[in-house]
């Protein structure tokens, strides 16, 4: 990865990133985007799943629980535990690999890939265009990939250059600023806890969907479609941008 976008990912997805974040992507939310998957890639029972960049398992144990034959695949061990742990309390069987996504280990082995939650963006652009080769090379014929990230349009209309998130008398303050020439964000996040505090700066590749549309199919992708974060009709007033593309 370029030097200039390059920061520390364990800094970044640690255990203050599962504290805050919890408050955000409650069960409720984590249960309708299992469902509209299940749904969107067209998984049935037995399905073969590989969740990249699975984090703490929030999506690859649902989708287990639904019946799906699912891999997690993420490069944070810590994250990796809790996906474990949370799949024995659930009774559900994932298979969890520490490991790169810009070099899957597999070939046309998968039904459907996802990659929840703006986890695809952090490396430069060369590597970026790797990981969608990459997810192309393990898909089965037919098989669909599942990418949600912020939309751009909805971004530009609603950015706050700060923004505060608070929980349990806890802060996390990113102040953030986007990069027109090269498409990206970078922020400046300082999380206040439990009487300490700590800053970093990470940075996240951005698109419009024909941006990540033509990326896709650059990459092998024969079709690829747009929703909202509900499975709707996507459009500029919609925060998050679920794109699937089929092979």
């Amino acid at each position: 990865m370029g030097d200039q976008w390059r920061f520390d990912t364990e800094e970044l997805f640690d255990e203050d990133y599962l504290y805050f974040y919890a408050g955000i992507l409650t069960d409720e939310i984590s249960d309708m985007q299992a469902d509209l998957m299940w749904r969107l890639l067209e998984l049935d029972r037995g399905s073969r799943v590989l969740d990249v960049a699975c984090g703490h398992g929030r999506i690859a144990n649902r989708l287990a629980a639904k019946g799906a034959t699912v891999t997690g695949l993420d490069a944070t061990p810590l994250f990796l535990d809790r996906a474990r742990d949370d799949a024995r309390q659930r009774g559900v069987e994932v298979d969890y690999v520490h490991g790169d996504m810009r070099q899957l280990p597999w070939e046309s082995t998968f039904d459907a890939v996802t990659c929840v939650f703006t986890a695809f963006g952090y490396f430069d652009d060369a590597e970026n265009h790797q990981v969608l080769h990459e997810v192309r090379k393990v898909l089965k014929p037919g098989g669909r990939l599942w990418i949600d990230v912020n939309n751009l349009p909805w971004l530009f209309a609603n950015f706050r250059p700060e923004h505060v998130t608070e929980r349990g008398g806890h802060l996390m303050i990113d102040r953030s600023q986007y990069h027109p020439v090269v498409g990206r964000a970078t922020s400046r996040r300082t999380v206040v806890r439990e009487g300490r505090q700590r800053t970093f700066e990470f940075s996240v590749r951005m698109f419009t969907f024909t941006e990540l549309r033509d990326w896709l199919l650059e990459a092998g992708f024969t079709h690829v479609d747009g929703y909202s974060g509900q499975g709707e009709q996507l459009t500029a007033d919609t925060p998050r941008m679920v794109v699937v593309g089929r092979v």
